[in-house]
């Protein structure tokens, strides 16, 4: 394949502060590069740099072809025309069921398929995608999937979906420590050598160490001895010239032997491995009083001549953790919105008066974008201060963003910004739309882990199937303008295939979990590596 292009030591500053060094990358004809790090690493930036919105503080993203033809779907934008649809742009949206009314009015799932029919549809030779897959339903997920896999040619996307970099990824391109560390391959074969290599970087950086120790041990002898040996010149009468010439030899001998010491010491140069990126919170809940959160009766919502539901009844209880599952369009944020008096809707929906109600909306743009956390989160005292900026720290924040405008950060570091609001005012009700959009992994992983310990009411959309599994056991499934209630497990309102589904991509997770901290050398790799494979095998028969 043919070279398309090079990064050449890429270095960005934003506001003083270093967010990528030394990036080196070659991207070839027919690629399909997964870029992946924690939230604010600099991935949607280099997205941009490629897109020529921004340019490098130093260093070259070098073009090997000239006027390449680039599309650059964003994560998420207010305005989008449906003016003008290309008869291919045209076929697409259709086969997404994407209505193609004011835009403003289409759902999450439904905003991002209209943007991204509207970039396959140009056949560009470099698509640039940043989170393809957030808010999109599991369907729609498998169709942008077989379009990444069959395009011409080249694509780098943003993405935190692991099973969704292991299907389409060619390469990956990773940002750890302000680094792009390559990898051919994809997110699975990356996470098993990223391991292995680490592994072997901190057995080396074990053994300089020990010859630090060495040298330096050597280096203090060598001062002993000719200290003593001076001292002894200075003492001892009738033979001080003898021993004046003797420490001046020793001297010598110690400056030589220090130099070759101080050459080898200089060839030291692997570096302590760097634990990996964390992300610490908690959610507390106060204590409720009562059974009932929500009841719902005879409601019905037609949108544009669409009946989203109609005639439903179903009751929520204080301390139940809710899933509302639908395909794109079905009414899930609407649901969410009628139940926050956003919306109108007929029929009645009691909520009680007592609820402390924490609403996470899909949005990005509702913060003041202009405003700082110190001013966000303003507190009067040092002790309070404190503690909002200890929480920033745990969600991965760096000590220079308690004054960076919120603008500035990532679509991630907005998301973590509206948590932070629920963590300090300890709700005791959470309802969430598509909570895990724009998170990185670790930050994935610990929300899971919060939401499944949290004591209180818990309401959440998403199309994250493993995030769903872990954090709720209770499902509003809307479906042919109804909504059912079942408990996830032996309702026969769930579809028997997308549990198993569910349950063998669980599973597979887990074990991918260990292997990543395992290599083929480990006597339970093998077994492991196999029961990975004949699970993804069973998946793979089940789609």
């Amino acid at each position: 394949m043919r070279e398309l292009l090079k990064l050449r030591h890429i270095r960005y500053e934003i506001m003083d502060q270093l967010l990528v060094e030394e990036v080196n990358a070659t991207v070839h004809q027919g690629d399909i590069i997964g870029i992946i790090g924690k939230n604010g690493a600099g991935k949607s930036t280099l997205l941009q740099m490629l897109n020529k919105r921004i340019a490098p503080t130093d260093g070259q993203v070098q073009w090997l072809e000239e006027n390449v033809e680039m599309v650059y779907v964003e994560q998420e934008t207010q305005f989008h025309s449906f003016e003008e649809v290309e008869p291919l742009e045209a076929a697409l949206l259709e086969k997404m069921n994407v209505p193609t009314h004011d835009f403003s009015k289409l759902s999450g799932g439904e905003k991002l398929k209209a943007r991204l029919a509207k970039g396959f549809a140009q056949e560009a030779q470099l698509l640039l995608l940043d989170e393809p897959t957030n808010h999109l339903d599991q369907s729609s997920t498998e169709l942008v999937r077989d379009l990444m896999k069959s395009y011409n040619d080249t694509i780098i996307f943003v993405s935190h979906d692991r099973y969704f970099l292991d299907e389409v990824a060619t390469k990956i391109w990773s940002i750890e420590n302000k680094k792009l560390i390559e990898h051919k391959g994809n997110y699975s074969s990356y996470v098993i050598e990223r391991e292995q290599r680490r592994l072997t970087q901190q057995r080396e950086y074990e053994k300089q160490q020990k010859m630090v120790e060495r040298i330096e041990t050597q280096m203090h002898e060598l001062t002993s001895w000719s200290n003593k040996a001076h001292s002894q010149s200075t003492k001892q009468e009738g033979f001080k010239e003898y021993h004046r010439v003797k420490a001046k030899r020793l001297d010598s001998q110690v400056k030589s032997k220090r130099k070759r010491l101080e050459k080898e010491l200089e060839k030291a140069k692997v570096e302590r491995v760097e634990p990996d990126y964390q992300v610490q919170f908690s959610l507390k809940a106060n204590s409720k009083i009562g059974k009932r959160f929500l009841e719902v009766k005879n409601l019905s919502k037609t949108f544009d001549d669409t009946v989203l539901f109609k005639n439903v009844h179903f009751t929520i209880q204080h301390g139940e953790k809710v899933a509302i599952v639908g395909p794109n369009g079905s009414g899930k944020t609407t649901l969410l919105k009628v139940i926050m008096g956003q919306e109108r809707a007929e029929g009645t929906v009691w909520v009680s008066p007592s609820a402390e109600i924490g609403y996470l909306t899909q949005e990005v743009y509702d913060l003041p974008l202009e405003k700082t956390p110190a001013e966000l989160f303003y507190k009067e005292t040092f002790a309070e201060r404190g503690r909002v900026q200890n929480l920033m720290r745990h969600l991965g924040f760096t000590a220079e963003q308690w004054t960076e405008p919120i603008g500035n950060m990532s679509m991630g570091e907005r998301v973590k910004c509206k948590l932070m609001a629920f963590i300090l005012e300890e709700k005791d009700v959470l309802i969430l739309d598509e909570p895990t959009n724009h998170l990185d992994l670790p930050s994935r992983e610990q929300l899971e882990q919060t939401l499944s310990e949290y004591k209180g009411t818990l309401l959440v959309v998403s199309h994250d199937r493993y995030f769903r599994e872990k954090t709720t056991d209770i499902r509003l499934i809307i479906s042919n303008g109804s909504i059912n209630k079942a408990w996830k497990a032996g309702s026969v309102t769930i579809d028997d295939k997308e549990e198993l589904r569910l349950k063998l991509e669980t599973e597979r997770q887990e074990i991918l979990g260990k292997l990543s901290f395992m290599t083929p050398k480990d006597q339970a790799y093998e077994e492991l590596d196999k029961k990975f494979n004949e699970l993804t095998k069973k998946i793979k028969e089940l789609k």
